[in-house]
């Protein structure tokens, strides 16, 4: 009996042991921290099959066969590796480290600089990117608009210029909204009236980045990008088909529904993005009257690509825009009817744009480029009766080439610009019909004295029918002494030629705003901007320190003046404006945590007896950033900006405020994505602080926007990738 147990004791031990040798347990690690990894994909390179590791990093393989295997293992936010074995493996547990991917600055490919130097680190202009990840996140969290992404930074101060219609303007180191060009695909069409509704409504879904200039760029764009220019970069497609549906919904009652789609073959390409916002309006402060206007807008559009070689490449796309706003007096949005007293703005404006772009690489060993775009703005505001009428036209039209000849990067180029602004016969305004037509001739050398040492120079000649000629000089360099390191000197000069319609006169209004004289002269501009970075490693943390100075004089500018009968007039100042400021930020990096931090300083006056302050323009801005993120199932963060010593058209100083934001990201799976958003947490309203107009319900005068109106609001988005 006693042998017969020993037997069968020893047969369950070696049973035991064969089932246990069967199994071979693969535990993945990170290569710098040594932390388990859950969910990294392994799959056999022969059967395809597979499966991911569990909560502590582990995955049990089957090892029943014998022979080589190669087994494949990756995990998003990490390089992928190989790894060949041979069974019966001489250990019981395989140890696998993965290396996380370094999200290098270097490889950031910019497109507005023209040149052939389009990596960051090589440019002497100073060029800050919202790549892709970021207008990912923010597509999420504010579906219909890029405002609060800009607003993010410390140099740009988003500015309401109606409480009514909601409409605003952009803001670069402390001048107004008009100097600041915006780009759209390196085209400029956001000028004239269609430059003051909806410039910022540009969905983030439909966007591969953002690139920032700090600084005149008047050379290469024309006249107008005094202060700064912003280049919103769409989506290309790929060979992998995209498709991302997202839904979003607000507390403060605003819809979202956007589509994008991508993908590309052997030849063609397309992309199309189709979105609509929908929001009620709301009065967030009781006091009567819309803070948050009535919307419907709908956006849509497609780009097509044609792949006529390896070297050449055709695109053509559309993009409309249709929306109409409504605000006022609560109880009057929608209705309108004759006779009825009550106060409402009603907008409908559309937007038609074709664009066409043609690139030839290997042009006598350079590349050409023609590019072209159409634009027909409609707008039609009635203001309680007193219609702002008007069609716009725009058009642009660019022939470039830039080669590379030894230590020269060449660019040339010639472009043509038009505007042409005509009222329509029920049109209640002032305003003259006008067409501006402006032909240019640039010319940029960068000269790559070695890999430490880059200077670029650059001219700009432009003919205005009306304001005739314009001569842009430019300079920059780049210095790097040592790794890591950049030092930026550029200066260059600019030119705004006298408009109505900018954001001042938005602001204001146009019932009684007087036709444009013909003695208003150009404002012209010079301005200097000084820029070091610096990016380290720290151990395991990955630090960029920027410090930034600036300076930017505009003679003759132009100012709104209001006369005794109570009607104004643009009129060029006897004096000059400036604008002098520094820009600090630092971004790190460690681990899953990333961390912005900026503070902008910058003192703006008209150089008038009083020396009056730029009115909107903070002098402080601080703002931060802090996220952290498993890697592909959470990402959240906190956001917080303060705006101090901002002063009113008065010359008095507005109220400080803090402004705070928080969100947190959820991913199920690669396919489904959900963000839970609140802005403005601690409810920072101008309405807290003063009544947001004066006078009756039937002949309100609203009082200047320095700050936010419309509240806390709270946003839950769904986002289906596919």
């Amino acid at each position: 009996m006693k042998l017969f147990s020993a037997i069968v004791l020893m047969f369950f031990v070696i049973a035991a042991h064969a089932q246990q040798s069967s199994q071979l347990v693969i535990a993945v690690k990170d290569s710098a921290s040594q932390k388990a990894l859950e969910g990294v994909s392994i799959i056999d390179g022969t059967t395809k099959k597979g499966g991911t590791t569990n909560g502590n990093g582990f995955y049990i393989l089957n090892t029943s066969e014998s022979g080589n295997k190669t087994l494949q293992f990756s995990s998003t936010g990490y390089s992928e590796k190989t790894v060949n074995i041979t069974l019966p493996f001489s250990s019981d547990t395989l140890y696998v480290l993965l290396s996380r991917k370094e999200a290098e600055m270097a490889e950031v490919v910019v497109t507005s600089t023209r040149s052939s130097a389009n990596r960051i680190e090589d440019l002497p202009m100073k060029v800050e990117v919202l790549g892709q990840e970021e207008t990912k996140e923010e597509s999420g969290i504010k579906p219909g608009n890029v405002a609060s992404l800009l607003g993010d930074l410390s140099v740009i101060h988003i500015q309401n210029t109606s409480a009514v219609s909601g409409s605003n303007a952009i803001r670069m180191q402390g001048l107004d909204g008009k100097y600041t060009q915006l780009l759209r695909d390196g085209v400029p069409v956001y000028e004239g009236i269609s430059g003051n509704f909806g410039v910022l409504a540009i969905p983030p879904l439909d966007l591969k980045q953002i690139e920032i200039i700090k600084g005149s760029i008047s050379t290469l764009y024309g006249g107008g990008a005094i202060a700064g220019m912003i280049n919103f970069v769409s989506k290309t497609p790929t060979k992998k088909p995209e498709l991302d549906v997202l839904l979003n919904h607000s507390t403060l009652k605003e819809s979202n529904a956007n589509v994008y789609y991508a993908q590309r073959w052997t030849k063609t390409g397309l992309t199309f993005f189709a979105g609509t916002t929908q929001q009620k309006a709301v009065d967030v402060n009781k006091d009567g009257f819309s803070d948050v206007p009535q919307l419907h807008q709908y956006i849509i559009h497609p780009k097509f690509f044609y792949y006529i070689n390896p070297r050449a490449t055709l695109t053509a796309g559309y993009t409309g825009t249709f929306e109409n706003r409504n605000g006022g007096d609560m109880h009057a949005i929608g209705t309108k009817e004759e006779g009825v007293s009550k106060y409402f703005d009603n907008n409908t404006n559309s937007r038609h744009s074709v664009d066409v772009q043609y690139t030839q690489r290997g042009v006598d060993g350079g590349k050409f480029t023609a590019k072209a775009v159409g634009s027909i703005f409609n707008v039609n505001e009635n203001e309680k009766y007193f219609l702002t009428h008007g069609q716009q036209l725009n058009s642009y039209a660019e022939l470039s080439y830039n080669k590379v000849v030894g230590k020269n990067d060449l660019v040339l180029g010639l472009n043509n610009t038009s505007e042409n602004y005509s009222r329509k016969p029920d049109d209640s305004t002032l305003v003259n019909n006008y067409f501006y037509n402006t032909t240019g001739l640039f010319a940029q050398d960068g000269i790559h004295f070695s890999d430490k040492f880059i200077t670029e120079f650059g001219i700009r000649v432009d003919y205005h029918n009306r304001y005739q000629w314009f001569v842009l000089p430019r300079i920059a360099f780049v210095y790097k002494p040592i790794d890591g390191m950049s030092i930026r000197l550029s200066s260059g000069t600019g030119y705004k030629v006298p408009e109505v319609f900018t954001s001042q006169t938005q602001m204001m209004g146009y019932q009684k705003l007087l036709p444009l004289a013909d003695n208003v002269q150009s404002e012209k501009s010079y301005g200097i901007n000084f820029d070091a970075n610096y990016e380290f490693k720290a151990g395991e943390v990955k630090l960029t320190v920027n410090q930034a100075v600036y300076y930017t004089n505009i003679q003759h500018a132009i100012i709104p003046i209001v006369h005794a009968d109570g009607y104004y007039s643009l009129q060029s100042a006897p004096f000059n404006a400036h604008s002098l400021g520094t820009d600090t930020y630092i971004q790190s990096e460690w681990n899953n945590w990333e961390l912005y931090l900026g503070y902008n300083h910058t003192v703006s006056k008209y150089r008038d007896d009083a020396n009056t302050n730029f009115p909107f323009a903070p002098r402080d801005k601080f703002a931060s950033t802090l996220a952290y993120s498993i890697e592909g199932k959470w990402r959240m963060g906190i956001e917080n900006s303060w705006v101090g010593s901002q002063y009113l058209p008065d010359n008095t100083k507005a109220p400080n405020y803090w402004f705070w934001a928080a969100m947190v990201q959820h991913n199920f799976g690669e396919h489904i994505s959900v963000v839970l958003n609140c802005e403005n947490i601690f409810d920072a309203r101008q309405g807290k602080n003063e009544p947001l107009y004066t006078g009756s319900m039937n002949d309100p005068q609203f009082k200047p926007l320095w700050g936010p109106i419309d509240g806390r609001a709270v946003n839950l988005s769904v986002k289906f990738s596919l």
